[in-house]
């Protein structure tokens, strides 16, 4: 830790990773809700695509005015102010009545929450030292796993209870509740200038430096199609995939998912425990991308080939898949401290565009592919099969990029 104490950076980090947890139930709680939204709404794939998908648009529609004000106003004032628009995004959800008014308050919960991961990383930036950096991030994504595990069997015992629209109610209250932490303990922020003066009234730079840094664009293609991929599966392809395919009930379905985030969540412990370590001897992220996402891209593979010889098996194999792909995670912080500390929030803003621009494509490009190969005379099993080879190249080619592009 470089500016804060051990105590007030632990008591940071820990009001910081509620509301991400908050953050990652409420993207992740689509899957386990997808059967009950599709008979309540008369939902089809395209549909449940573009629902699950309107939270990532939310999400990426933010993220450049999102960067700049956190270099500008810092964490706490900008986080605040987005967690509002959650709350009222959570009370949209659980009163509306229409399928227009499910996607539209979809939106808001994500713009409304876009601000979780990036603001603590942009405060991590200034005070924490650069091995804890890579550390805070690693375990801001398990914390995030955790409310992707909240999001699967404890959501599906629940509903029975209180409904769904009381959930999201509950969940808007707990918001609300993450706000006052966030008030409480985060420290106030002071932009600087490139030449750490204080930074005053006129515009703040804008992201010209960013988009041109070769380091960057190296990971663009892997952060839209491997990294948000992994994110668009995760929270709503591997459930449907789970009915449809391998042939789960729901149930079976919310307690492969429960397992699958479970599996994540030990991965990105492991990461935080990890880098430290790997940062010392020299093993870079791009290093360790470059050998460890080829697991990923044969599983895919895997699945798309043997599905359905190996559904009994489908759990298992959607754990390994996702677990490989968190190698992918890396890249974020590695691009934030690629950047100078008055560019950081613009940095991990911009990289998170291009995440969760490359979630919403997966989400609901993967929803029109089903439909569209199953209007074209496949099967059901079919038409996912061709949906997740066509995703699966896609991460072939961003994977290649990402090898051929020349080391900054």
């Amino acid at each position: 830790m470089t500016t804060m104490s051990q105590r007030k950076a632990v008591a940071v980090f820990a009001v910081f990773a509620f509301a991400y947890f908050l953050s990652a139930l409420i993207r992740a709680i689509t899957a386990t809700l997808a059967p009950t939204l599709v008979q309540e709404f008369a939902l089809n794939a395209r549909d449940l695509g573009l629902l699950a998908g309107g939270y990532f648009l939310g999400f990426a529609a933010t993220q450049l005015p999102l960067g700049t004000w956190l270099d500008r106003f810092g964490p706490k004032r900008v986080v605040l102010g987005f967690l509002s628009v959650a709350v009222l995004g959570c009370v949209g959800f659980a009163t509306a009545s229409s399928f227009a008014g499910l996607l539209a308050a979809r939106v808001l919960c994500g713009a409304g929450v876009s601000a979780c991961l990036m603001a603590p990383l942009t405060g991590y930036r200034r005070w924490y030292a650069p091995a804890n950096q890579m550390r805070a991030n690693s375990w801001m994504l398990m914390v995030g796993a955790f409310g992707m595990v909240a999001s699967t069997l404890p959501v599906q015992w629940l509903m029975p209870l209180v409904g769904w629209r009381s959930i999201f109610l509950l969940l808007g209250g707990l918001v609300a509740l993450a706000m006052v932490a966030i008030f409480w303990q985060v420290p106030a922020w002071r932009a600087v200038t490139p030449d750490a003066a204080p930074l005053e009234s006129g515009a703040a730079p804008g992201y010209a430096e960013v988009w041109r840094n070769p380091y960057f664009r190296k990971f663009v293609p892997l952060g839209f199609f491997n990294f948000g991929g992994l994110v668009a599966m995760q929270t709503l392809w591997a459930a449907p995939w789970m009915v449809k395919v391998a042939g789960y009930s729901p149930l079976q379905a919310a307690t492969g998912l429960f397992w699958i985030n479970v599996a994540m969540l030990v991965a990105f412990w492991l990461w935080g425990v990890a880098n430290p370590w790997l940062a010392r001897h020299g093993h870079t992220a791009e290093r360790i991308i470059a050998w460890g996402m080829p697991v990923s891209l044969i599983t895919m593979a895997i699945m798309v080939l043997a599905a359905s010889a190996l559904s009994s098996w489908a759990t298992e194999i959607w754990i390994v898949f996702c677990v490989s792909s968190t190698v992918g995670a890396l890249a974020q912080p590695a691009v934030g401290m690629a950047f100078p500390s008055h560019l950081a929030g613009r940095a991990l803003s911009a990289f998170n565009l291009v995440i969760f621009s490359g979630v919403f494509t997966v989400q609901w490009g993967v929803g029109l592919l089903v439909d569209g190969l199953k209007a074209g005379g496949l099967t059901e099993i079919q038409a996912y099969q061709g949906a997740l080879g066509v995703y699966a190249l896609c991460c072939v080619g961003a994977y290649i990029y990402f090898l051929a592009s020349k080391k900054p």
